[in-house]
């Protein structure tokens, strides 16, 4: 069988099975969905009628669906043909609806994925090390020291840091919090609190940076070319990544979402219930929490040992 691949523009795949790109757009337009979520379909759909347009099928079947997707777990990540198999479930439930198409793609399940982490968490040892290597005499510095402080112990997405604005840091009772525009929300209604040397990093840097409109970025780039402008999920990523690499932990399982997985893991080590962890990384599943919980019972868990004590 061919091995799946992409293609730019899916008008010749979409002849194949009869549907015409303007019911292809018609079909996006009619998804109620974030943009990037209907660039993610997009691209699945793409790579499926380039499977179809490859193997000469102009009427596909169920069956076809089931070996799209055998075909994608070869060489693609579980959440990947997830992802994949939604968008042509999406597809074809519309198709039906608009009486083009029958539903062929009605229970297919897409693939099994691990509900464990992905990533590693820092211990405190390390986070110290981490936080010890950065040079806070320039403004770069003051910027990723308090980013690094606010990620670990507020347990922030990236998307999260990238979305603040100087006017989100805000007074709340007797402390200060940063309201954050948490994962699919489209408001600022959630917050973190900010303990007193999180809060000093981010008032050390903003003075640093001088006077700017309250509604600019919290934290903004220091490069010539994009001084000021907020900074990408992904260039935040990079500055995570190249401070861990600074002080020798560098590994793929190390990565900015590491710190958000600390975050948990070190509230739960040190006392912390797993509700009050569920909020702390705002989940709206408490089994998402439990994962933590999950790992460090078994870190606890001496059975090898005791084990080996009898046998030896």
């Amino acid at each position: 069988m061919n091995k799946v691949t992409t293609v730019k523009q899916p008008t010749t795949a979409i002849a194949t099975v009869g549907i015409s790109p303007d019911l292809f757009d018609s079909f996006f337009n009619f998804i109620d969905a974030k943009p990037a979520s209907i660039e993610g379909y997009k691209r699945a759909l793409r790579q499926f009628f380039r499977y179809l347009a490859i193997n000469n099928i102009n009427q596909p079947t169920r069956e076809d669906i089931l070996n799209f997707r055998e075909e994608l777990k070869v060489d693609h990540k579980a959440t990947t043909v997830q992802l994949y198999i939604v968008a042509v479930r999406l597809f074809f439930k519309w198709t039906e609806q608009t009486g083009l198409y029958k539903n062929i793609a009605d229970n297919i399940k897409g693939a099994k994925i691990s509900r464990e982490h992905k990533k590693d968490y820092l211990t405190t040892k390390q986070v110290k090390a981490v936080l010890a290597g950065i040079d806070r005499n320039t403004l770069t510095g003051k910027r990723d020291y308090a980013i690094f402080a606010l990620m670990l112990t507020g347990g922030l997405r990236t998307i999260e840091v990238s979305r603040a604005n100087i006017e989100d840091v805000r007074t709340l009772g007797d402390g200060t919090v940063l309201y954050i525009q948490g994962k699919g929300r489209e408001e600022k209604t959630d917050y973190v609190k900010l303990v007193a040397q999180v809060e000093e990093a981010i008032r050390d840097y903003l003075k640093a940076v001088g006077l700017v409109d309250v509604k600019s970025p919290l934290f903004a780039s220091t490069s010539n070319n994009s001084k000021g402008l907020r900074l990408t999920t992904r260039t935040i990523s990079g500055i995570i990544k190249e401070h861990l690499k600074q002080v020798g932990f560098n590994s793929d399982r190390l990565t900015a979402h590491s710190l958000r997985h600390t975050a948990g893991t070190l509230n739960l080590m040190n006392g912390g219930t797993l509700e009050e962890t569920q909020q702390l990384l705002r989940h709206s599943n408490i089994n998402t929490t439990m994962i933590y919980l999950h790992h460090i019972q078994r870190e606890s868990n001496h059975s090898e040992q005791r084990i080996a004590s009898a046998l030896f």
